[in-house]
């Protein structure tokens, strides 16, 4: 039997609430959704949280939040799941990738710096805190604040996820939250944008939900990307529950560091006041195929996360490429994640341990 990569964690707290909104018979977006964003914002510490029905929809109403237009660049990494890219094609703006650090995997601040100088006129960067672990967001911040580029943070794998105690999303102008069923907390599906900025935060209300500013009032063309009550009284108890879920990820994740001493892996870095929330524990190996090979023998779940850099999709090779991307390709030969959810049993992750020590 397969010790699976992922394993979402719903119990009867979630099944009661959302039976309460099945008795009530508002289903749609409503309260439940409006407390799941009070209390999403007071966990990040923002002052608004705007739900969606997906992480790519919130990643998309961001940009167009930030007045992203046709034609305008947008700054981004080429190592990360196609959504991230995707929404700045929504928004009919232009991918301009900015190489990785293979450290991390995350956008690298030194390209950062010289993508911008060959592109000044890019209006926005989008940066991912890959694997849930927090890019170097102060040094990022301040080649955007130098250049006046606003930057929106893709935290899809990254919830509660910070730098000396400040949470990823709150460092940029808007963070943006995927709930698919496999991250760190679950809505089933669902997103979130998180702001300071009310008129940033009143844009991406109304672009949710067609662009109504009143009842039956459109000023601009909107989007039907509401989330559902049903959605959010999962989030709801899944908050609650992130705290717990985090700590055991990263007490399983301490352990292959610790215990996984076998020279074939390059194991995750995490710099000191970084806080690491191991959406994916992710490893460096120099024979791929023979290590999944390996897993699957061992009956051990794994990802690969990812196996080709965006800008070698074939959808973006139907256009110009800007930027660079090196790195990113590197990367996309190498990764392989090993399960490391808070599903994971002692026994499952001492077999795991053991097993990968063995590895040749």
């Amino acid at each position: 039997m397969m010790i699976a990569l992922a394993k979402p964690m719903l119990g009867i707290e979630e099944k009661t609430l959302v039976n309460e909104v099945l008795s009530s018979g508002m289903l749609a977006h409503g309260e439940y959704v409006r407390m799941f964003e009070r209390d999403f914002a007071l966990f990040q510490g923002s002052e608004h949280c705007v739900a969606t029905s997906s992480g790519t929809s919130a990643l998309h109403v961001a940009l167009l939040s930030l007045c992203i237009k046709p034609g305008d660049k947008v700054i981004t990494t080429p190592f990360s799941f196609i959504a991230t890219s995707n929404a700045i094609l929504y928004a009919q703006a232009i991918p301009v990738f900015c190489d990785i650090n293979l450290q991390d995997y995350n956008l690298s601040p030194k390209e950062l710096k010289e993508t911008i100088k060959k592109h000044p006129d890019a209006k926005a960067i989008l940066v991912v805190h890959l694997y849930g672990y927090p890019a170097h967001m102060e040094e990022i911040m301040a080649i955007a604040n130098e250049y006046k580029v606003p930057v929106i943070e893709d935290c899809a794998q990254a919830h509660g996820a910070s730098i000396n105690g400040k949470k990823v999303g709150t460092f940029g102008h808007c963070g943006v939250f995927s709930f698919y069923p496999t991250k760190n907390m679950t809505c089933g599906e669902g997103g979130m944008v998180v702001t300071s900025d009310k008129e940033l935060a009143d844009k991406a209300r109304s672009f949710i939900n067609h662009g109504q500013t009143s009842k039956y009032r459109h000023d601009v063309l909107g989007y039907n990307y509401r989330m559902t009550n049903i959605h959010a009284a999962i989030g709801i108890e899944q908050l609650r529950k992130l705290p717990y879920f985090n700590e055991r990820r990263k007490a399983i994740a301490e352990r292959y560091l610790r215990e996984i001493t076998n020279p074939a892996f390059i194991k995750p870095v995490c710099l000191s006041g970084f806080d690491h929330v191991y959406h994916q524990y992710t490893l460096g190996v120099n024979n791929r195929s023979a290590f999944i090979e390996f897993l699957e023998k061992q009956g051990i779940g794994y990802g690969i996360h990812y196996p080709t850099a965006i800008p070698d999709q074939p959808l973006y090779q139907q256009g110009e490429i800007l930027g660079s991307f090196t790195n990113a390709r590197i990367a996309a030969e190498r990764v392989v994640s090993i399960p490391v959810h808070p599903g994971l049993t002692e026994q499952e992750v001492d077999y795991i341990v053991s097993s990968l020590q063995k590895y040749e």
